[in-house]
């Protein structure tokens, strides 16, 4: 199982096969895990497996998530890219309220700062955008102060998530933007022209909830081509988004070790040009 560093976040080199890990949180991703010795073990096994990239924030557990990084990982391997994102908190029904003003987005890049033990955070990403999708909202306060942390040094580069392209164009007259979180994934191919704004300029488009989220990815045309190869519905599904861009970084989470070695090893697999043109219908 070879992993290379094939992908770009700004100026670091990445696994495209990425690792996210708000899976590592309790039901609903909040509160602790039922097995932390086994969620530490995942991380572990991430570096172990060369991976260099991993995905988390602060507000999944919440804290839950980068307390375990921090507890596995510190102190961390020089090549490690711990990215992060802020935007939102927990309340004490594990909702997700916005926390979006200026001095809230300061206090979450600290409290980031802080769990993961770091001096500088490697990518902030700034969620906007609602439940069900990105909203044409103002970003410029909130983008603004973080703009100013990377000035600071704080931080060394900044994202965005749940975002139109709109939203990019905005942000990028405030800061330079490294990568793009939106929803895509073989069911939802609905941002695709984002992910083509982001090929066109270079930038990272990293599709959150690449094997569809807290609805799993039940597509017939996913069985039928996993037959094909002698695979997964899930190792299809991740090989047809590194397939489908250059651009695209993956970060599919598990709280599994073994769950996580097979999506590593979707990283392998060929897909033909009749399973492309399958997936895309």
């Amino acid at each position: 199982m070879t992993i290379t560093k094939d992908g770009r976040l700004g100026d670091a080199a990445v696994t495209r096969m990425g690792y996210g890990a708000m899976q590592l949180a309790g039901p609903g991703v909040f509160g602790p895990p039922a097995d932390p010795d086994e969620c530490r073990a995942v991380l572990r096994r991430v570096v172990e497996l060369g991976i260099n990239h991993i995905d988390t924030s602060d507000f999944y557990g919440p804290y839950v998530v980068n307390e375990l990084i921090a507890e596995a990982l510190h102190p961390y391997p020089e090549d490690l890219v711990l990215v992060t994102k802020v935007g939102a908190r927990r309340d004490e029904q594990g909702g997700w309220p916005p926390a979006r003003s200026p001095q809230e987005l300061r206090t979450q890049v600290h409290e980031n700062l802080q769990r993961l033990k770091v001096d500088r955070l490697d990518v902030v990403n700034y969620r906007i955008g609602g439940i069900h999708g990105p909203e044409e909202e103002p970003l410029d306060d909130g983008f603004a102060a973080l703009a100013e942390l990377r000035e600071q040094g704080l931080i060394k580069d900044l994202g965005l998530s749940n975002v139109t392209i709109a939203q990019l164009h905005a942000a990028q007259e405030i800061a330079p933007v490294v990568c793009v979180q939106n929803a895509f994934n073989a069911a939802d191919q609905s941002d695709a022209p984002m992910l083509a704004e982001c090929e066109r300029q270079g930038i990272a488009y990293v599709p959150f909830f690449p094997l569809g989220g807290f609805t799993p990815l039940q597509e017939q045309v996913l069985h039928d081509v996993a037959a094909r190869h002698g695979a997964t519905d899930r190792q299809v599904a991740l090989a047809w988004l590194l397939h489908r861009s250059p651009a695209i970084l993956l970060i599919p989470g598990t709280s599994s070790r073994a769950h996580l070695e097979q999506n590593v090893a979707a990283g392998e697999l060929k897909l033909t040009e009749q399973d492309m043109a399958d997936l895309a219908k």
